[in-house]
């Protein structure tokens, strides 16, 4: 790491540490989401990190930002998770958006003035994104959208949708404010985890929206979620490294102060064994996050397969690693009051979200088999 690099870790960590981790289980149990929070976050410069410093943004590298995020999610995972993809809204607008279109939402994107849903899967589209059937007909100078979109994480409690149509020349790519007519959202969905934020549907009908709030041409927004996906998938399995990291310190911990048979739990060589491989297969899991992270930045030609490969390695072994971190607990891994089980539900979702884990195995088969 840099010294750059590690104050921004120190950053992230101390925050993690002292805004999110304390309260992490009381936004899971009243499904909560901390909004004053995360623009607590948004002023350490967390909600812009790799958007471009002349409106506001940090400015920083998707390295960097895999390490805010490992940081970020050891306090709690699905606040983290969030932040990832208002990020990933931020990113688009900053990378594709017209000058007036930066200089108009990314101030407001920066500090979380606005917050931002990023709305792609749809109800009988979720893997096979191209398969889209919500549309956006070109009425004069605006546009009309009508259709749904599924698991939006933030629905209903954010400003700004980034929401993928099918226009005339293809899948093109809006910004819809939340107070449009027409733009309405479904029941906040019951879920396994991630309950720190609402996932709700979103549903537009007849939404007319300025042409002006197009993003690039019509036809590039396929292109445009694609790219945005390959970052997205290094966020998410970086909160995933820090959800599996924060199961294992607790493991740690708990092993070295219970008892059993008159023996501490880190004492059996089964205990032992078993942390070890955690450990283990934690670094290697970040060695390849960081090594997929850096080819991004550099724009290599393989950034897309590699930042596949993190993804599926990563969220499949900080699941397991998770998973055993419970074991370990014993029944009280069980427990809420323990903190492991919010740990392991949270972070089954990442197999499954930015692409599942299935779809990251045909990615990488993709570009070895051409």
């Amino acid at each position: 790491m840099t010294h750059e690099q590690q104050l921004i870790i120190d950053t992230a960590q101390a925050f993690a540490a002292e805004c999110l981790r304390p309260f992490a289980g009381e936004w899971d149990a009243q499904k909560h989401f901390p909004v004053d929070t995360l623009r607590e976050a948004a002023a350490l410069g967390f909600a812009a990190i790799y958007t471009r410093e002349d409106h506001g943004g940090s400015g920083l590298t998707r390295h960097d930002g895999v390490l805010i995020f490992e940081q970020l999610a050891q306090g709690c995972i699905a606040t983290a998770a969030f932040l990832s993809i208002h990020n990933m809204c931020t990113w688009m607008v900053d990378a594709f958006g017209r000058e007036d279109q930066r200089a108009r939402w990314i101030p407001r994107l920066v500090n979380m003035d606005l917050i931002a849903s990023y709305c792609l899967t749809e109800p009988g589209s979720g893997s096979d994104a191209a398969a889209m059937k919500t549309t956006a007909t070109r009425d004069g100078e605006a546009y009309v959208l009508n259709g749904s979109k599924a698991f939006i994480s933030g629905a209903g409690a954010s400003d700004l949708y980034v929401v993928m149509a099918r226009a005339d020349a293809g899948i093109s790519a809006f910004l819809v404010e939340k107070a449009t007519p027409g733009l309405s959202f479904g029941a906040n969905e019951h879920k396994m985890g991630w309950n720190a934020q609402p996932t709700r549907q979103v549903m537009f009908d007849g939404v007319r929206i300025p042409a002006e709030n197009r993003l690039g041409a019509e036809g590039e927004g396929f292109k445009f979620a694609m790219k945005g996906l390959d970052g997205g998938r290094l966020n998410i399995a970086a909160c995933a490294l820090g959800g599996a990291q924060d199961a294992l310190d607790r493991a740690l911990r708990y092993a070295h102060d219970r008892q059993q048979f008159g023996k501490r739990l880190d004492e059996f060589q089964m205990t032992q064994f078993r942390l070890a491989d955690m450990e283990t297969e934690l670094q290697a899991a970040r060695a390849l996050l960081y090594a997929a992270a850096q080819k991004l930045d550099e724009g290599a030609a393989d950034a897309t397969k590699w930042c596949a490969m993190a993804k599926r390695f990563v969220t499949d072994t900080a699941f397991r690693v998770a998973n055993d971190a419970l074991q370990i607990h014993g029944g009280y891994g069980y427990l809420h009051d323990y903190g492991v089980e919010r740990i392991v539900r949270d972070l089954r979702v990442h197999q499954i979200l930015e692409g599942t884990n299935e779809i990251m195995r045909v990615i990488i088969a993709r570009s070895l088999i051409g």
